[in-house]
């Protein structure tokens, strides 16, 4: 049975926040300050009027997705780990995304020479990574995403699974900690590949509730 790795895209695959900041400077003239973290406090309008609310933030991730989709650029060496690891390994790539954006999202990814297998979910990842735990057989498997909640979601939901914390943007690196339910943090996909590799060595975690870093 091969093992299994599910990714995030966004920020682990594919760099959104930056070409997300450049297109809210120029289609909304709102300026996006990525270090802050939470989009919903990030985001400031030039006219002095009243800061977007986070109804107003998921409204502008919906005109990002998927109509500027083509804005965003490869995460160095994610291709290459990710061909590496197809040697060996079932890859899905789980994105929180609308169900309408999967094909844009499978059509995107491929132009970037990265053809896997893509599922939108809403929510929790939790228990959509349980279920695809499940529909493989139940194999070793890594979880890489780039945000705490759904490490968090993953270890209540499907504890014998491997978590990597994984941010592939430096300026927002640097403004957020390791995920408290992460096993790990590694924010470049040459020591990433090696990390995920091991795990897969090592068989299911028998640490699945790290306590927080």
């Amino acid at each position: 049975m091969k093992p299994l790795l599910i990714s995030d895209c966004d920020e682990v695959l594919l760099h959104m926040v930056r070409h997300f900041g450049t297109w809210l400077d120029e289609a909304h003239e709102i300026d996006f300050s990525i270090g802050h973290g939470d989009f919903a406090n990030s985001m400031t309008r030039r006219d002095g009027g009243p800061a977007p609310t986070r109804e107003d933030m998921w409204a502008l991730l919906g005109g990002f997705f998927p109509a500027e989709m083509h804005r965003q650029t490869l995460v160095p060496h994610a291709r290459e780990a990710l061909a590496r690891l197809a040697e060996t390994t079932d890859i899905v790539i789980l994105t929180n995304l609308q169900d309408q954006c999967r094909l844009p999202r499978i059509e995107q990814l491929a132009a970037f020479g990265i053809a896997h297998r893509v599922e939108c979910n809403q929510g929790g990842k939790g228990e959509p990574v349980a279920r695809l735990v499940a529909e493989y057989g139940n194999p070793v498997t890594v979880f890489v995403d780039d945000l705490a909640v759904h490490h968090d979601s993953v270890a209540r939901h499907a504890p014998e699974v491997h978590r990597l914390h994984m941010i592939a943007e430096p300026v927002l690196a640097a403004a957020v900690p390791k995920a408290p339910a992460a096993h790990a943090r590694i924010d470049d996909w040459r020591d990433a590949h090696d990390w995920i590799v091991a795990q897969f060595a090592a068989g299911p975690s028998k640490d699945p509730t790290p306590p927080p870093a």
